[in-house]
């Protein structure tokens, strides 16, 4: 480990951050952090107990009230201040994030730029908060129509990008007036601590923001969500926890905002621009070594441009440079642990059994940290796991079809839904496909489609609410009319 990175880590705390201040966890227990490329433990954390989750909650509701109150250009300003801060220590949140979560340096800076995006967006949402005011039909009253925090927010974040998924969360939630307690993934979660830091120094008050991390995810976040002070969870990560998730907060009838999982097609028709395609196909498959919800999962190319797609999609795959992500020009990092390699190994073994082709990689490198060559598959079958199930690793899988309904059949043939993305210089296919495509959100000759100024969600069992753009900011507000009698 380098001299600078040693630095980095000794300046990020090893505490919990409960009401303005960085204590050890009640129990005094800690939990080991490693860097996926080398298994080589970078810092001992403090371990938070369902008490201490407890403990940041009642600070969240303490300073409810208060933050509610505070004026929405002083929220702006605060905002804008951590906005400012990220792009001084921009260069030290990307070298954290790639430490911790083995993503290439020049991504990390990548999610960095993207995740400070919701700072500023956010900041500027906080003060064009509005409602409306209006007679009503039968002229016997005035409607006033207002927009008010929806209270205290619990947070789980996933591992894959620990910074965007922080900001996506906080960013609208403080710019609406409301308090936060976050529960970072365990697998990453220093640049959570590292950016609550920047948030410190910009000016968040005690008891707004509250950061709990612990190695026991679900003994922590169960009586946080049960506590009837509790207004709202939102949670990114799998469909599988989401689901319980969900039956949780149902007893609470708590607001709920969920980006869950996906299986997001990338459909290539005959008449797409294919050096536009292959350049899409490699941003949505291969950002972040695959392990994004919005990586491209299923590549559903049509028969007569198959072989050429994946001639060049090989092409470029096996010229991918592999190692640690600090080192100059690497491409893939390691995934996030052996376990996530495995899952990778099994689906391309069942693919390549029930008779897929694979063109390169496919094997799992041995030696330090957990690597898996990025890979390439032609004419997986129907009925293959790879087809059915989230990837979350550097593998392309090729189906082919024939016309445009089935496509579309093949496409929508998935209980997420997400994103997909979709190749063609038909405008009017491109339209019906917006309108055929069962997904949240759609890039159309395009392989990266998230904005801040966007909004994030999908449909099916991908996930309810949308996180980003004008929408972004109600997930934290609620409705309140009332109405006044015209004397």
């Amino acid at each position: 480990m380098s001299d600078r990175e040693t630095q980095l880590l000794a300046g990020v705390q090893s505490g919990l951050y409960i009401n303005g201040a960085w204590v050890p966890a009640e129990s005094g227990a800690t939990f080991d952090v490693h860097d996926p490329a080398t298994n080589n433990v970078i810092a001992s954390i403090a371990d938070a107990t369902p008490a201490d989750g407890l403990r940041a909650l009642d600070a969240a509701v303490a300073a409810q009230d208060a933050w509610a109150a505070t004026a929405p250009r002083t929220r702006s300003d605060i905002l804008r201040r951590a906005f400012d801060l990220v792009q001084e220590r921009k260069e030290d949140l990307a070298l954290l994030m790639t430490l911790e979560m083995g993503k290439p340096l020049a991504e990390a800076r990548g999610e960095v730029a993207y995740g400070g995006e919701f700072l500023r967006w956010f900041s500027e949402e906080a003060v064009r908060i509005a409602g409306r005011y209006g007679t009503n039909p039968e002229g016997t009253g005035h409607m006033v129509v207002s927009q008010r925090p929806v209270g205290p927010c619990f947070f789980v974040t996933p591992w894959n990008f620990p910074f965007a998924m922080a900001t996506r969360k906080i960013a609208p939630a403080l710019a609406a007036g409301c308090t936060v307690v976050i529960k970072p993934p365990a697998l990453t979660p220093l640049t959570t601590i590292f950016f609550t830091q920047l948030l410190e120094e910009a000016g968040v008050p005690a008891g707004v923001v509250n950061v709990v991390q612990t190695s026991r995810s679900s003994a922590l976040s169960a009586p946080i969500i049960a506590d009837p002070r509790l207004r709202k969870l939102s949670f990114t990560g799998s469909t599988e926890v989401g689901r319980k998730l969900i039956a949780q907060a149902a007893e609470g009838v708590l607001r709920v905002s969920m980006e869950l999982g996906g299986n997001a097609p990338f459909v290539v028709f005959d008449d797409a621009d294919l050096d536009k395609a292959v350049t899409g196909a490699m941003a949505a498959k291969f950002r972040n070594i695959g392990q994004a919800c919005t990586a491209a999962n299923r590549f559903i190319v049509h028969a007569s441009v198959k072989d050429e797609f994946a001639r060049r999609i090989t092409e470029r795959v096996s010229a991918m440079k592999i190692g640690r992500g600090t080192e100059d020009g690497v491409e893939i990092g390691p995934l996030i642990d052996n376990d996530a390699v495995a899952k990778a190994d099994e689906l391309v073994q069942d693919a390549v059994t029930r008779g897929a082709t694979l063109t390169t990689g496919g094997k799992v490198l041995v030696g330090d940290g957990s690597f898996y060559e990025p890979t390439v598959l032609t004419d997986v079958v129907d009925g293959s796991a790879i087809l059915r199930e989230e990837i979350f690793g550097p593998v392309l899988a090729i189906a082919t079809f024939e016309t445009e309904e089935e496509a579309v059949q093949m496409a929508n043939n998935t209980e997420y839904g997400l994103v997909s993305y979709v190749f063609t210089e038909d405008l009017a296919r491109g339209h019906r496909m917006i309108d055929a495509l069962e997904t949240g959100m759609m890039g159309l000759n395009v392989g990266v489609v998230s904005n801040a100024a966007a909004p994030f969600g999908g449909v099916k069992q991908s996930g309810v609410g949308r996180e980003g753009g004008l929408e972004g900011i109600h997930e934290y507000l609620s409705t309140k009319y009332t109405l006044i009698p015209i004397s």
